[in-house]
């Protein structure tokens, strides 16, 4: 059983400056909660109980969200609000710094000694869901198959797959390969990837062979390794009907923290109320 997860947190939030200057993009809040405390709760859903996140500089907020404050506690102890102080789950939680901003494969590789002989759950959290249980799927296309496991979703005909990475793959899930972000009309499929993996350490050993090959200049990204699992025979999809919200982009941002307070007894109606108003509909 996998209980292990990476969480990405070192980039820099740049579509979201100048607030992600002092306030990382992973504690913007959906409505009162930070997407952060979303993911931990997908994670600890689907069974994971030792969690490592990966930050950089401006960060520290971050690892102070794990934190107990004891004034805080205090001064809210008899507040009707003072149940949503309590933190996150019971987890293991550790901080790794990527102390220069080289690409993905670089952040995944300060991973490696916390995966040791264990696969890890790999999330971004800038990919939130709802409904089905993401993290929860790629562990159990593991189990079945013993592979790394990439998070996919089909996109219908009217949306445009150029700006991801689009999966080749067979019809029972083995991934042939990927294309990041195809020419229109040159996609194989309509599956693109979305933020969450699963990586066995085959995984880790193939991005630490390509990163002793890699010039140390620029970003370093993990394609090169996946390519060499799917080649292998070693990488599967596992297909997901969850709802995304992408908000690593402002408008997904908007529509992911709506659709919550949409869902809010206490915000729907009002916010409804609102909508129809400002955009002059009738009700």
């Amino acid at each position: 059983m996998t209980h292990k997860a990476v969480i990405l947190a070192a980039g820099y939030g740049s579509r979201f400056l100048p607030v992600t200057r002092v306030v990382p993009k992973e504690l913007l809040p959906i409505i009162a909660r930070p997407a952060l405390d979303l993911v931990i709760e997908e994670l600890c859903d689907a069974g994971i109980t030792d969690i490592l996140v990966i930050t950089s500089r401006r960060k520290r907020a971050v690892e102070d969200w794990f934190d107990h404050d004891p004034e805080l506690e205090a001064a809210v102890a008899n507040h009707p609000a003072r149940h949503r102080l309590a933190l996150p789950r019971d987890l293991k939680v550790t901080f790794e710094r990527q102390r220069r901003m080289r690409g993905t494969g670089h952040a995944l590789l300060q991973a490696r000694s916390f995966a040791g002989t264990d696969p890890v759950v790999v999330a971004f959290p800038d990919d939130l869901f709802g409904g089905a249980n993401v993290s929860r799927a790629l562990i159990d296309v593991h189990q079945q198959t013993g592979c790394s496991v990439l998070a996919t979703q089909a996109l219908p005909p009217q949306e445009d797959v150029s700006r991801y990475g689009v999966l080749d793959m067979t019809a029972d899930g083995q991934v042939r390969g990927i294309v990041e972000k195809p020419a229109p009309g040159t996609e194989p499929s309509r599956h693109i990837s979305l933020g969450r993996y699963l990586y066995t350490p085959a995984f880790f050993d193939r991005l630490a062979h390509h990163w002793a090959g890699h010039s140390g200049e620029g970003e370093y990204y993990p394609m090169a390794a996946l390519s060499d699992l799917a080649g292998q025979g070693q990488l599967r999809a596992a297909e997901t009907t969850a709802h995304r919200w992408d908000t690593g982009h402002p408008l997904g941002y908007l529509q992911c923290v709506l659709d919550h307070a949409l869902d809010d007894p206490t915000l729907a109606e009002p916010l409804q109320t609102w909508i129809t108003k400002r955009l002059g509909l009738s009700r």
